[in-house]
């Protein structure tokens, strides 16, 4: 067996293309959430370009929604066992939670709730980001083996990222000019 993610997996799962289809949309729509994500944060764009902000917004729900729930099915069949599966299908129910939050939120003229649940809603995105930063830190520098270190990585890669966001919400409220047009 190879080393790395599709290497711990059973022929008969790489074969399926049900969790292959949730595999790659995962990771192509889950990107497109991740690049433009952190652009809905700037002052300038939500104010001088709101269709743009809007657009940008309906189209990272759209994706987080999408790849949300394909990375809940993949939970399912999580590298480590139940307690990867469990972490990584926590990762995807809250990243929904958070995201149709944000969404619900703006759709009440609520624009300081709708902030604070896309601030949450991107630190869970940004997960796969955070878990490319463990995996080589626990693999290489503490040398675990690879299925040990995703079962904390399952954990590791969101939940810091969730409690980063509680704290910076509560310490920073917005100070910012929100226009609702």
């Amino acid at each position: 067996m190879s080393g790395g993610l599709l290497g711990t997996k059973a022929e008969v799962l790489l074969s399926s293309p049900v969790w292959k289809l949730a595999l790659y949309g995962h990771i192509l729509i889950g990107s497109i959430a991740l690049m433009i994500g952190w652009l809905q944060f700037s002052t300038r764009l939500r104010l001088k370009h709101v269709k743009l902000h809007r657009g940008l917004g309906k189209t990272y729900i759209m994706a987080v929604l999408f790849s949300g729930i394909s990375a809940l099915y993949l939970s399912f069949f999580a590298t480590g066992g139940w307690i990867a599966s469990l972490g990584f299908g926590s990762l995807a129910v809250f990243w929904v939670y958070s995201t149709i939050n944000a969404l619900l939120s703006i759709r009440k003229g609520r624009l300081e709730c709708h902030r604070n649940w896309m601030f949450r809603s991107y630190a869970l995105t940004f997960a796969a980001v955070t878990l490319r930063i463990w995996l080589p830190l626990l693999t290489g520098a503490f040398s675990m083996e690879f299925v040990q270190a995703y079962v904390i990585i399952a954990w590791l890669c969101w939940v810091p990222n969730w409690i980063f966001a509680e704290i910076y919400i509560r310490k920073y409220p917005p100070q910012f000019q929100l226009k609702r047009t």
